[in-house]
């Protein structure tokens, strides 16, 4: 299993989208000008006693076209859960909506207003084109924090933490896990709360939302940011009962779901906090300072990606390989 893990992974489709980052972090000289670190999960702009959060994400149009509304609930859940996972709250949504027709356009519209609601974040504005040649859809949230979780900020000796809401089902065809739609709406804001509360009680050293490079391809974002390495234990990753390995652990998107590097000693009392919102949350590895990916399960043991020699986004520490050296401080959505 191990062997063929580590094979689905270097050749995942979630992962090749984040290799695009550091092309579009160096053509902008994104970072080079600027004391904000690029390569969290937004963009964290200093402001007085805390930070201006400015999250963005684009939606492959295959998604967009073929489930329109679930697409427009997806483009402010996504966002939220990026301002969440840098220890902050939303203020404020704004949208970019391209269609063939008002009509295909309502559906995502609809999308984009229930989710809102359903999380008490207002939409304030954005830009509509009713006249495009497919469906296209952006989404960007505001919002503010006064202590930052970043994904800088792991360190060896930290446990690496999966917390991930398993009450769902995919959303087929896509590998989308949905637990959020027709959840009740206080149960879904309280839930996110967890994450701020980490960050003001430094109960958390660094955090990153699950994104659709999966459950390792995100903590190997994690990884590569902060500069470091860290064994997995595949088996200790939650996992809805029933679900394909593969799928779940390289491309499923979680409606909620986390990585955390928490040090040891706090570990319980994070574990406990999202327990007791009956989401699964467990100790899934460990950090280093090899700048390597190790996973293990059944016993075994195999080295997945050598950050030295290959970037994932190309954001963090240097890599040096006989092809590319890519240095960059940080990573932007792209």
């Amino acid at each position: 299993m191990l062997d063929e893990l580590v094979s689905a992974l270097r050749a995942s489709r979630g992962l090749a989208h984040k290799h695009d980052i550091g092309a579009a972090v160096r053509a902008l000289g994104i970072g080079a000008h600027s004391t904000v670190r690029v390569g969290d999960d937004c963009a964290a702009i200093p402001d007085g006693d805390g930070y201006l959060l400015f999250a963005i994400e684009g939606f492959i149009q295959e998604f967009v076209e073929s489930d329109p509304w679930f697409a427009g609930w997806c483009g402010v859940m996504v966002n939220l859960s990026d301002i969440y996972a840098m220890g902050g709250r939303p203020l404020a949504v704004v949208d970019a909506v391209w269609s063939r027709g008002e009509a295909r356009m309502a559906a995502m519209l609809e999308g984009i207003a229930a989710a809102a609601k359903t999380y008490g974040v207002p939409v304030v504005g954005g830009h509509s084109n009713a006249r495009g040649s497919g469906e296209q859809l952006a989404v960007s949230v505001l919002g503010r924090a006064s202590k930052l979780l970043s994904g800088f900020e792991a360190q060896p000796g930290n446990t690496l933490l999966a917390a991930i809401d398993l009450r769902g089902a995919y959303r087929e065809p896509f590998p989308h896990w949905n637990c959020t739609e027709g959840a009740p709406p206080q149960r879904l804001r309280d839930d996110l709360e967890i994450l701020p509360r980490l960050a003001e009680d430094g109960l958390c050293a660094a955090a990153k939302d699950i994104s659709q490079a999966g459950i390792i391809g995100t903590a190997m974002m994690l990884l590569e940011t902060s500069g470091i390495g860290a064994e997995i234990d595949v088996d200790a990753i939650p996992r809805p009962a029933g679900s394909e390995p593969l799928r779940w652990l390289l491309s499923a998107f979680p409606s909620f779901g986390f990585v955390l590097a928490v040090p040891p000693q706090r570990e319980r009392q994070v574990i406990e906090r999202f327990r007791t919102r009956d989401i699964a949350c467990a100790a899934i590895g460990r950090c280093d300072n090899s700048r390597e990916l190790r996973l293990r399960a059944g016993g075994e043991t195999r080295a997945a990606w050598d950050f030295r020699r290959q970037a994932v986004t190309g954001c963090g520490a240097a890599i040096d390989s006989g092809i590319t050296a890519i240095i960059a401080n940080e990573k932007a959505h792209a």
